[in-house]
């Protein structure tokens, strides 16, 4: 009889939660359900105060005639039935922070920045989506995000998936309010970006991958990458680009051996030359057209695990004579040197430098730079990089490397030394308060960040069960104060969603036999990172 009752409390009580509760994710800052509901139809219109909100009515418009068959128009001049656009310069509205109010007759999106609205655009679009019909349920909101990083990092070197797989990633991310999609292009297996002065980057860098060596080349053409620059663009999304330097450098090494540095037997010519005065050209002319084709500004250059493959270093003669012309005393010094010069080069190009966590102690300048922490078993140098005033993003593995299982069942992943893996609980709870380390340090936390490296993924399908729905918790975590979550009310609210993904053909893990886990069928090759 006990737990009867305890099941029906629990019941009773989940129950309460959820009506109490806003049903869109991530969970806004304040909401109250009003009275009354909207009627969406063919006679709604859009409406913007100023011209510049035109291209976010426009996304609007393609979001309802996509999903509820509806075609609005955009228009000046009050209507019974009208969605109003309205960017405001109230100086006490944060950045991203947006308003949205509903009643009977209207709905009003209101925001500081084109930023702001989208967010709240995508709430509405969570809103009516959620609705059976015409009538959606009325609701005030004001809302901010927690971080103003809210990434998603996608390794393509090691698989190539594809534009409209890149497509379908962005919409998911800009449907959670997701804003940086950080894109790993430049690895050992594989060199995936068109270099118009150095061709054979991807057609012979841009041959094979993790599982199979002689695959034939794939890779992203720069009316590619241009049109899902925009793509991103209208979704409020930056895309970064990464170009591994100096490790990690074997697919372009393939194409122009001229600039290897050598390996290792396991990491075969995995660096590039830091002795050959021309590397630091060819590199830099590489990051040149990066620069042009990716308008955000930044562009990751890598700077991880340098020592795998630096070996050759010790007897290579180009290295061992800037060693004596510079005074660097050991390899470590030489990477260090190796990494100045290409973030100078970057700086030049007026980017932002972003690296791994390994460049902390590289003498690289904290106001021009972003640290990427990935070590979670290594705080101390967590606390070194926010020590010296670097800007920092959170991407420990655990929990925010997806290529690691989400349950103790999977046989396929990776799991930490001592068996821990990232469920979605795990993910959701994750905050920069979880990290000692970062007390006293809050300004220089720039967001989140989960990366999905593909050495264990080799179709859309596993992708898609590694992702979803853990892209929700992240989502969560990026944008709600840790006083708001509720997991239990989380999981009420993930239930519509895992509806979405089923619409969308998403093989998304449920923890059930019903979506068995796809396992990867992998060719030998000698790579782990």
């Amino acid at each position: 009889m006990k737990k009867i009752l305890l099941c029906l409390f629990l019941y009773t009580w989940l129950g309460t939660s959820a009506q109490q509760s806003c049903p869109v994710i991530p969970l806004p800052a304040s909401f109250t359900k009003t009275t009354g509901s909207f009627q969406l139809t063919d006679q709604t219109s859009i409406q913007v105060n100023q011209s510049v909100l035109e291209p976010l009515a426009h996304y609007l418009q393609k979001e309802l005639l996509k999903y509820k068959g509806l075609s609005l128009r955009i228009e000046e001049g009050q209507r019974s039935s009208v969605i109003v656009l309205n960017l405001s310069p109230k100086k006490t509205i944060k950045a991203e922070e947006y308003q949205l109010e509903m009643n009977a007759r209207n709905i009003s999106i209101s925001a500081s920045t084109t930023d702001g609205l989208f967010n709240g655009i995508s709430t509405l679009l969570q809103l009516i989506r959620q609705s059976a019909g015409q009538s959606i349920e009325c609701w005030k909101i004001t809302d901010a995000p927690k971080y103003g990083w809210r990434g998603l990092m996608l390794d393509e070197s090691r698989y190539f998936f594809g534009k409209e797989k890149v497509k379908q990633l962005l919409d998911w991310m800009a449907f959670y309010k997701l804003n940086r999609f950080h894109w790993h292009l430049t690895d050992q297996p594989g060199w995936r970006l068109d270099i118009k002065k150095y061709p054979k980057l991807a057609l012979i860098g841009g041959i094979g991958n993790y599982f199979n060596p002689y695959a034939p080349a794939k890779y992203y053409s720069q009316e590619d990458i241009a049109e899902l620059v925009l793509y991103a663009a209208e979704r409020h999304i930056q895309i970064i680009p990464e170009i591994d330097m100096p490790g990690h450098a074997t697919a372009a090494n393939m194409a122009y051996p001229e600039y290897s540095g050598g390996g290792t037997d396991k990491y075969a010519e995995f660096t590039f030359n830091p002795g050959k005065e021309g590397t630091y050209q060819y590199l830099t002319n590489i990051l040149k057209e990066t620069d042009v084709l990716f308008p955000s500004q930044m562009i990751h250059i890598g700077g991880d695990e340098v020592a795998f493959g630096n070996k050759k270093w010790n007897t290579n003669a180009d290295v061992q004579h800037l060693m004596k012309t510079m005074g660097l005393k050991d390899l470590k010094a030489v990477e260090h040197y190796f990494i100045k010069r290409m973030a100078d080069s970057l700086t030049k190009l007026n980017n932002k430098v972003l690296a791994w966590d390994e460049v902390t102690e590289a003498n690289l300048a904290p106001k021009n730079t972003l640290v990427f922490w990935w070590r979670h078993d290594q705080p101390e140098v967590l606390k070194t990089a926010l020590d010296k005033g670097f800007s920092v993003v959170l991407t420990p593995r655990i929990p925010l490397y997806f290529d690691f299982v989400q349950d103790s069942t999977a046989v396929s992943g990776r799991r930490w030394k001592a068996g821990e893996y990232s469920p979605i609980e795990k993910v959701y709870y994750f905050s920069h308060e979880q990290v000692t380390e970062t007390a006293h340090h809050e300004k220089n936390i720039m967001g989140i960040q989960a990366c999905l490296w593909t050495e264990t993924v080799n179709s859309s399908q596993r992708l898609d069960y590694l992702l979803f729905p853990r892209i929700t918790a992240l989502a969560e975590a990026a944008w709600t104060t840790d006083n708001k979550k509720n997991f239990n009310d989380f999981q009420l609210r993930l239930n519509t969603h895992l509806e979405y993904f089923k619409a969308a053909g998403i093989y998304y893990y449920n923890g059930k036999k019903s979506n068995p886990e796809p396992l990867p069928k992998k060719i030998s090759v000698s790579y782990i990172d």
